[in-house]
């Protein structure tokens, strides 16, 4: 393999892992926190007030970079976009710069290893390899609409898996839509939270009025895959 080669597959790789290591030993995963939030509140509602643009330009760079990253601070980004932004713009800058990110990432799994790699993967991503190449949209939408497996290890499985990259995207973002959302809505309420000295609810997703139509979406994405395996099946 020619020094171009190398570069060419593990270069992306490389530098987001380079990018990891400063990440942690800058200390920046520090600040990214609620407490700060709460602590810097007015002076970044003033700096959105008088520099809107720039607030949405630094807010999806930082996004993107800690999803490309897989730190695990997407939550707190997201409350925060709902706080700074309002539920809708927050919902929308979240859930497309945790495409972008995850996108990057996949890109960067997908150039990198090789189907040597796969067969070697441990049960649980060979367990989402298999399901992304029996039907990569469904199966990536359900995943997305659902935390039931780590942000890291879906696309790090689905680059394995050779998903095409137009259904990586899309089927991550209507994925994400939702869950954006509903805590960018929670993040919309922060001010009040944090006058009182409450504490967020950060397990809003996983009550029955929010989970169970999460899981409805999840099944109706299921249900074509259901249906061709029937099909296949069925003499």
């Amino acid at each position: 393999m020619t020094a171009r080669d190398f570069a060419k597959r593990y270069g992306l790789l490389i530098v987001l892992v380079v990018l990891v290591a400063v990440a942690f030993a800058s200390g920046i995963t520090k600040h990214i926190t609620l407490s700060e939030l709460k602590a810097q509140r007015l002076e970044l509602v003033a700096f959105v007030d008088a520099h809107w643009l720039a607030a949405v330009s630094i807010f999806a760079l930082l996004y993107t970079t800690v999803v490309a990253l897989s730190l695990p601070l997407a939550l707190v980004l997201t409350l925060t976009g709902g706080f700074l932004f309002g539920p809708v713009v927050g919902a929308l800058l979240s859930a497309s710069s945790a495409t972008l990110g995850s996108t990057i990432a996949f890109l960067a799994c997908r150039t990198a290893f090789g189907e040597t790699v796969a067969e070697r993967a441990g049960p649980r991503l060979t367990k989402l390899v298999d399901g992304f190449r029996r039907d990569a949209f469904s199966y990536l939408f359900t995943l997305r609409i659902l935390p039931i497996a780590p942000l890291l290890l879906i696309n790090i499985a689905a680059g394995l898996a050779r998903v095409r990259l137009a259904t990586f995207v899309s089927a991550s973002l209507i994925g994400m839509a939702p869950g954006s959302f509903v805590y960018a809505f929670l993040g919309s309420g922060l001010g009040e939270v944090f006058e009182r000295g409450d504490e967020p609810n950060l397990h809003i997703i996983t009550e029955p009025r929010i989970l169970l139509p999460l899981i409805g979406l999840a099944i109706l994405a299921m249900l074509p895959a259901v249906v061709r395996l029937v099909r296949k099946r069925v003499p």
